[in-house]
């Protein structure tokens, strides 16, 4: 143990500043996926002849390894971090698009005919009805790809893009134990942190009756 921590207090500027670029690649793929899947969900709820295809061919992406898909950046973009980040966003698609799209179309056909008869347009009750119920839905997507992405976040190590997975590699091959453990702490710690802020922001945007009904009923 004494060891370790000496690994820790000696690399501590490196695992801060791969911390930080590993932060950086899982926080742009993510907003990157959000604003692809979210619009894209939404438009099929419209276009459902669309959604079907769509979906089957994001999800032929999620059946490719990670580190091939990794691999097949390389001759497209190179090197870096831009060929690590669009592999990221890609893997992070499907799980928001299909959560949209469920969670918009799980809305009550009632609310929306409701929204109708009060003369709100089609945006109107995709901003005021449809959007703020399906709100949970689309989070849990955000949540389950918020983690997938930060752990395959440590394989662009392998395509010079940084992150915590430069610490990991190095140490694995220096058989390094205590090395190994400063890069896969904090990528854990990172998933942690990401899933309570997650869940903290889901149940601040749910409306209070609504959270006192959760708990009553939970």
């Amino acid at each position: 143990m004494s060891l370790f921590w000496e690994t820790i207090q000696s690399d501590w500027p490196k695992i801060v500043q791969k911390t930080l670029e590993h932060v950086e690649l899982s926080f742009i793929s993510i907003i990157l996926a959000c604003l692809i899947a979210i619009p894209t969900g939404i438009y099929m709820t419209t276009h459902k002849r669309l959604a079907n295809s769509v979906i089957t061919v994001v999800s032929v992406i999620q059946t490719i390894p990670s580190l091939a898909l990794f691999g097949f950046m390389i001759p497209l973009l190179g090197i870096g971090k831009t060929p690590a980040i669009v592999a990221l966003t890609l893997y992070a698609l499907l799980p928001i698009l299909q959560n949209t799209y469920s969670g918009i179309l799980s809305v009550s056909p009632n609310l929306i005919e409701a929204g109708t008869g009060m003369g709100m347009t089609r945006r109107q009750i995709l901003w005021m009805v449809q959007l703020p119920i399906a709100r949970s839905f689309i989070l849990a997507g955000i949540r389950l790809v918020t983690v997938q992405t930060i752990s395959l976040a440590t394989i662009a190590t392998y395509i010079a893009a940084g992150g915590l997975g430069d610490i990991i590699t190095r140490g694995m091959s220096a058989l390094n134990t205590n090395m190994i453990l400063t890069g896969a702490i904090p990528v854990s710690l990172l998933v942690i942190a990401a899933n309570i802020l997650l869940y903290g922001l889901n149940r601040l945007l749910t409306p209070k009756g609504l959270r006192q009904q959760k708990n009553t009923t939970g």
